[in-house]
């Protein structure tokens, strides 16, 4: 990793308190830039605005969508920001670059039978019951993947019926679980849990093998394993947006959806209210008097 960026990341880290994976995002982004860099034979301590501007390009004509475009130049201004205030920049080669607005795309989601069949999905192996545990929990709760993996065993209220979460920006929220997941992780916790753990002891709900912490990377590839083997595709970020589009055909109000997802801006769950036009014609049939 190069010196500025490696400077970069650890004021972020110490001095603003990002979350890893924030941190692995903005690393991600400004190492693909610095790769842009370097075919040109430029470093991340001396490009001008003509290089963002031509990387954009570059990105675009890569098929990146506008939020791609958006969130790279989101993590070129905060390293630029650092640059200057170190001294080592005497202007923003990143001012006036304009943000790619675009149109937010509707969230690609699954119908309620095949999110059912995705969470019946694993059975008859010894890891199941936790793999089940895991779905049912994304898609009752509506949680991110890094969420599950973090929460701890005191993070669950089973008489209550609820969750405690720590999202985005270290913020708490709490979010109902529905019955079926939390009798399914009562199943875990008494069933498999402890075959994991093997006599140690560990804070967390989810584990892996041997006793450790559950993965992010880990828990993406099972549920690509388990919708790839019912032909369909499915990320957790896929069962949180089912969680919410299921959640708003059912009738549930769009501020309590937005507490349950722990988005700031309202305007961030607007989008599940897009719907597509065979949604519309299905509501149109059920409610229109000659439907």
């Amino acid at each position: 990793m190069s010196a500025p960026l490696e400077q970069f990341l650890n004021y972020l880290s110490v001095e603003k308190g990002l979350s890893l994976n924030t941190l692995e995002a903005y690393r991600r982004d400004i190492r693909k830039f610095k790769h842009f860099l370097d075919k040109s034979g430029r470093s991340l301590t001396e490009f001008q605005r003509s290089d963002v501007t031509d990387f954009l390009s570059h990105l675009r004509d890569a098929g990146n969508q506008s939020a791609t475009l958006a969130r790279n130049i989101a993590a070129l201004r905060g390293f630029c920001r650092f640059m200057l205030l170190e001294g080592i920049f005497q202007e923003d080669p990143v001012e006036n670059v304009s943000t790619p607005r675009g149109w937010k795309r509707v969230p690609r989601i699954v119908g309620i039978d095949e999110v059912s069949s995705l969470l019946n999905q694993p059975e008859g192996k010894k890891l199941s019951l936790r793999d089940r545990a895991m779905l049912e929990m994304i898609y009752s709760s509506g949680l991110r993947a890094s969420e599950v993996i973090h929460i701890k065993m005191g993070d669950i209220n089973f008489e209550a019926g609820f969750i405690t979460i720590i999202g985005k920006g270290s913020k708490e929220r709490v979010v109902p679980m529905n019955e079926t997941a939390l009798d399914t992780v009562k199943k875990y916790i008494s069933e498999s849990r402890p075959q994991l753990l093997r006599k140690r002891t560990s804070p967390f709900l989810f584990l892996a093998k041997g006793g450790k912490p559950m993965t992010r990377q880990r828990l993406w590839q099972l549920i690509k394993k388990y919708s790839n083997e019912l032909s369909i595709r499915v990320s957790p970020h896929t069962l949180r947006h089912c969680f919410a589009s299921h959640l708003l055909e059912g009738g549930a109000d769009l501020r309590a959806l937005q507490k349950m997802l722990g988005h700031t801006d309202i305007s961030t769950t607007q989008i599940y209210t897009k719907v597509t036009p065979e949604r519309l014609i299905k509501v149109h049939k059920k409610h229109h008097p000659r439907g």
